[in-house]
């Protein structure tokens, strides 16, 4: 019986504290609209880039393989993770989001590095006196710079939405504990042992 009023209590403090915390402020969780949102924009972001991935390669040879190869596979699982998110928004709400956000910090630090890169290289053809190659690299180093500004958007958006996800996680496990221990007072007082 007294289990009985326990499960009754935690379901009105459930309540009552839903109505308190919307009375503060409620942290929520990232809607799927929000997500939707923040998923387009990094597939624009990542048609901009993808080409230039092919163009650093062409224009900067084996002096760029390494970098070419982790641009790929950092592009490929942006792709992967907007595919998968795309069919669930709201596995973004976990540790996936975080990897997400991860990999677009990384993309965005590829494409910086694909910027300084080909602008080094242009400034080694400018001094060779091979001013076509030195312009074909230096609008690489354009686009990737701009690339990385585009990049870099997003992935301020989405550790924006992560963060939001943080903190609404966080409010929810505050008020779990307050429940409990709420519980386990009015049990307390019932004289009901508790179970270790």
């Amino acid at each position: 019986m007294v289990q009985l009023r326990c499960a009754s209590t935690v379901l009105v403090l459930s309540v009552g504290f839903g109505v308190v915390a919307k009375a503060q402020t409620e942290k929520t969780f990232p809607t799927d609209t929000e997500i939707n949102l923040v998923l387009t924009q990094t597939e624009r972001a990542i048609q901009q880039y993808k080409p230039l991935i092919d163009q650093e390669e062409a224009q900067m040879g084996k002096s760029a393989a390494d970098a070419v190869a982790n641009d790929r596979q950092v592009v490929n699982a942006l792709e992967t993770a907007v595919k998968a998110f795309k069919g669930k928004p709201q596995g973004f709400n976990g540790l996936l989001g975080f990897a997400f956000f991860e990999w677009l910090d990384d993309a965005d630090r590829n494409a910086m590095l694909c910027g300084s890169g080909a602008a080094t290289q242009a400034a080694v053809q400018m001094m060779d006196g091979n001013v076509e190659k030195a312009a074909s690299l230096l609008q690489l180093a354009r686009s990737c710079s701009d690339a990385s500004t585009l990049i870099s958007t997003v992935s301020e958006n989405a550790g924006s939405l992560y963060q939001k996800y943080v903190e609404a996680e966080q409010q929810l496990a505050v008020h779990a504990t307050e429940v409990a221990e709420k519980c386990t007072d009015i049990l307390k007082k019932n004289g009901v042992p508790s179970k270790k």
